[in-house]
């Protein structure tokens, strides 16, 4: 017996570490399950408050642009309704006012009413005929127009007042004459209530609760709610909630998971704050009823799978461990120690796709070493050819599936485990796809099931810790060297010295790769300073303009912003550098690439690099700033990925124009101050 079955014997004689196991097993998945679950839940409502936030943000940005739009359009009201108001009072000043020039003015330029009022609130003209005789007026003159006739004040904005007789607004205005009579203008309000409350916050509030998954949004003060949509009734008010008076106090954005009519609601708070002062805090309540649903469903999930993995490690386990089997699982334990290292060590097989005509369609590069063809010449020709010998019949054998065969391939011997299958292509034709395993050269088995098992390492540890992968390469590579130096075999040496030369040099590419993108996916955290962006042109300039003088290229620069920015100066002089490398591979002869920079409006800066290259096809265009993507022969593909995170890191854009034949132009936009 040997050491391996006497080792699994005095392990398998104790039932009780069946127990053992299963018991450390339950206890693995329950925790596994357990912190997955939290895991989960941590990160969907993590989710859950960027996404609210998001909406958040919508809301309150549409609501400070609908006040402004509105007291835009107030201001333009009234500055018309003046400038009108200051001519008629000239006019009238002149002794040049009556009734019909006045409702000439008014209907020139659609003002609804104007009036001239004197001291007692007695009408002296008018721009419309009374038609209101017998009426009772609901206000005087005297209620709006007294600091004019007191002497107390020249203009009055009265603004949206009810009408005199009719159920209806208007907007008014007033400026006193010389003799402290009053002017009055008026315009039907009628237009611009409506607009306001088009753009007002209850149309806005009430538009995000259509959504079913929104309980409420609100806009509420210490005097209670402003304006509001949804379930609303129940809210609290500001006093009585700390984190509400927090929020506003502190001017911070908040979030809490609440009872609301007794139900949970992932609520987001959010003080609203225009013209500098704090209106009130907006209160957005979302549904926890998706969120509590995939919860539900990956608890089951992970319940289920986890039952599954303790029912397979039962059933395993027993049947390992089960002592009135033993005798069986070691005759069956010789068998795999006898013919492992045989499958195993196959693990690099040759594989040939056939058309249904026997013709070769492709052909993978294991199957070219082991035939000793290249590719070009083997598609399209018929794949007997390469064979002879007894047993090679069994490739035009459509019964067989599998078979061991004895071929002559390029005048050597060999013995092929050979399997077919068969798939129907995009074309709806017949395929057949040969897996060729060769086993004559038990050596090239062991040296092949090393480099397997060290791919198939990579790959579960690629999986799992992606970030930790470099350490299990650089062992890899070493154990490479190591078996290079101290385990050279009787036949073939050279050979296998190559093979595991190219192993280790293929481990130091893999690993560069993922040296390059770890730094794409964990950039540098920028760290931004105060500079002068003339004096970082002026630095790129100098590093440049001889490189461009020696390929007879002409480097532009046109600086019309000389202030101070502030911004991480290493990162962005990294962005100049790689779109000017870029321009630098587009241009050809006598080529030019201009670099400008200017402020425009909000406060940002506006760099463009424009150049008269060979330009960018529209496929192209599209995928420019995608990771790895390059048209370079040589190119590692993150240079315009690189440049978009730093931009994005600053608050900016970047954006792209591009022409065949004709140039390319990147623009960057970044604020002064990020």
């Amino acid at each position: 017996m040997t050491e391996k079955v006497k080792l699994f014997k005095n392990i398998l004689v104790h039932p009780k570490s069946l127990l053992l196991i299963l018991l450390v097993t339950a206890i693995i998945v329950a925790t596994s399950v357990i912190i997955e679950l939290n895991q989960s839940k941590s990160e969907m409502l993590e989710l859950m408050e960027k996404q609210g936030h998001s909406l958040l943000e919508t809301l309150l940005t549409s609501s400070q642009h609908a006040l402004l739009s509105y007291n835009k359009i107030e201001a333009e009201v009234k500055q018309r309704l003046l400038g009108n108001a200051v001519m008629i009072k000239l006019l009238y000043e002149k002794g040049l006012v009556n009734d019909d020039l006045l409702s000439k003015i008014a209907m020139s330029n659609k003002i609804y009413r104007i009036n001239i009022f004197d001291s007692s609130g007695k009408k002296r003209f008018g721009s419309n005929k009374e038609v209101h005789i017998g009426l009772e007026p609901k206000n005087s003159p005297k209620d709006y127009l007294a600091p004019i006739f007191d002497g107390e004040a020249d203009t009055i904005i009265i603004g949206i007042k009810p009408a005199r007789f009719l159920d209806e607004q208007r907007y008014a205005l007033a400026v006193a004459a010389k003799d402290r009579n009053a002017i009055v203008l008026n315009i039907d309000a009628k237009e611009l209530l409506s607009f306001r409350q088009q753009v007002g916050f209850g149309v806005l509030l009430k538009n995000v609760t259509e959504n079913k998954q929104i309980i409420y949004a609100a806009l509420q003060d210490e005097k209670g709610i402003i304006a509001g949509s949804g379930k609303i009734s129940n809210l609290e008010s500001i006093d009585s909630s700390e984190l509400l008076k927090e929020t506003i106090a502190k001017k911070n954005y908040k979030w809490q998971i609440a009872e609301h009519s007794g139900v949970k609601v992932f609520e987001l708070l959010h003080p609203f704050i225009f013209e500098g002062k704090v209106i009130g805090v907006f209160r957005l309540g979302l549904s926890l009823d998706p969120l509590d649903k995939i919860n539900d469903r990956l608890t089951r999930r992970l319940i289920f799978l986890g039952i599954i993995f303790l029912v397979f490690g039962f059933i395993t386990l027993s049947m390992i461990f089960i002592r009135q089997n033993f005798d069986l699982l070691s005759k069956k334990f010789k068998v795999i120690e006898s013919y492992s290292t045989q499958i195993i060590e196959n693990v690099s097989d040759g594989i040939i796709v056939l058309d249904k005509h026997k013709n070769a369609k492709s052909i993978n590069s294991s199957a070219e070493k082991l035939l000793n063809v290249n590719e070009r010449d083997i598609i399209g020709g018929e794949l007997q050819n390469l064979f002879t010998g007894s047993g090679c019949e069994f490739l035009l054998d459509d019964e067989t599936t599998i078979a061991e065969v004895e071929c002559i391939i390029d005048g050597r011997k060999k013995i092929l485990l050979i399997s077919k299958s068969t798939f129907i292509d995009e074309n709806h034709e017949d395929n057949m796809i040969l897996v060729m395993r060769d086993l004559t050269e038990q050596k090239r088995l062991e040296e092949q099931i090393i480099r397997g098992e060290r791919l198939t390492a990579m790959g579960e540890l690629a999986s799992s810790v992606a970030h930790e992968i470099r350490n299990p390469l650089n062992s890899i590579g070493t154990i490479t060297q190591q078996l290079g130096k101290d385990y050279l075999p009787v036949e073939n040496q050279d050979e296998y010295k190559s093979l595991t030369q190219i192993v280790y040099k293929e481990v130091r590419r893999i690993n560069d790769t993922i040296e390059s993108f770890l730094k794409f996916a964990k950039p540098k955290p920028i760290q931004p300073e105060t500079f002068l962006l003339s004096d970082l042109l002026a630095q790129t300039e100098n590093q440049y303009k001889e490189v461009f003088k020696q390929k007879n290229f002409n480097l532009i620069f046109s600086n019309m912003f000389n202030g101070a920015v502030f911004w991480d100066r290493t990162q962005i002089a990294q962005v100049f550098i790689n779109l000017i490398e870029n321009a630098l591979d587009s241009l050809s002869e006598d080529g030019t690439l201009i670099i400008n920079s200017a402020e425009i409006a909000n406060g940002l800066i506006e760099i463009k690099f424009s150049d008269n290259g060979k330009g960018i096809s529209p496929d192209n265009l599209k995928k420019i700033f995608n990771l790895y993507f390059t048209t370079k022969t040589k190119g590692s593909g993150i240079g315009l990925s690189v440049v978009q995170q730093i931009i994005s890191e600053h608050n900016g854009v970047i954006s792209v124009e591009s022409t065949l034949g004709q140039g390319t132009a990147f623009t960057i936009q970044l604020p002064k101050n990020i």
